[in-house]
């Protein structure tokens, strides 16, 4: 019994080096959050990764929303596989930009086949999507988690180490608001850097009359970031054409470079790169497996 457990805590221990040195090999980790659904997060998280190619970084994109995996649909991947290599590892898969790519729609059988997994094995899959992948050197990593506070951000606060910050994403609306309130309240429990607040869905230029509209109020997002004291990014607009990029699988600020919310989200990232990764505060959360659910 004794041999069995110190093989068993051994084992563990190699798989803790080994994630970090895969992530040490990686500069900024972005987790895109969100209080509650519907706020356009996994949108901004692969319009962010792509325009960040676009710029002229090695960036990947993790998509950790295992219940809802949107991303590979977001990019025209439906139907592509992910595969192990030669040595066992996961090789990403590759957008035109260069984006790569992970998510567990790119393993599912089918678009419609249902994930029904409790904490243990959600922080199991990620655990292998951050150490079993091949992500090679990264300026960046953007990571999609799905709504909420739960295992999954969860998962990668403890796991991804240093230079993981949380990007919030909200739309304007008090509703909205509350729930991102609870957003800032994990990270600071948790000691997670907070890079921001991004306001999504912040007015509508009419196509027609070119009236700006503001569809779902203005200025609530910057109004949380004055009083939770986290830095605000900046607003991104609508547009009708963002709905037909996220059908086609091509993102915006590919498909309409030059169109307002490209335009905003170039402003949103000189925000976010201006200052150098934050610091964990002491005490943040352990990388450690016994942290595991």
């Amino acid at each position: 019994m004794e041999k069995a457990e110190t093989e068993d805590d051994l084992g563990r221990q190699l798989d803790e080096i080994e994630l970090q040195g895969r992530m040490r090999r990686i500069g900024r980790k972005f987790l895109i959050m969100s209080g509650k659904g519907g706020v356009g997060k996994s949108t901004f998280a692969v319009n962010l990764a792509t325009a960040l190619v676009r710029e002229g970084a090695r960036v990947g994109l993790l998509d950790v929303d295992l219940h809802g995996p949107s991303i590979p649909g977001l990019l025209g991947l439906e139907g592509k596989r992910l595969r192990p290599d030669g040595c066992g590892e996961i090789r990403p898969l590759l957008t035109p930009e260069g984006l790569e790519v992970v998510s567990l729609g790119l393993i599912l059988q089918g678009t419609g086949e249902a994930v029904i997994w409790r904490g243990p094995l959600k922080y199991k899959a990620i655990h292998q999507f951050l150490k079993d992948v091949a992500w090679g050197s990264l300026d960046y990593l953007v990571i999609d988690s799905p709504p909420g506070t739960g295992d999954e951000p969860l998962s990668i606060a403890q796991l991804a180490g240093p230079g993981t910050e949380a990007v919030l994403v909200t739309t304007p609306q008090e509703r909205a608001l509350d729930d991102v309130r609870r957003s800032v309240s994990f990270c600071r429990m948790l000691h997670l850097p907070a890079a921001g607040i991004v306001e999504n869905m912040s007015g509508l230029v009419c196509p027609h009359c070119g009236v700006d509209i503001d569809l779902f109020k203005r200025g609530g997002g910057e109004k949380l970031a004055a009083e939770t004291g986290v830095p605000f990014l900046g607003r991104i607009p609508l547009d009708e054409r963002i709905v037909d990029s996220g059908e086609t699988g091509r993102p915006f600020v590919s498909a309409h470079p030059d169109g307002p919310p490209a335009r905003a989200l170039r402003a949103v990232i000189a925000a976010l790169t201006a200052k150098p990764a934050a610091a964990p505060e002491a005490g943040g959360a352990s990388t450690t497996t016994e942290e595991q659910p």
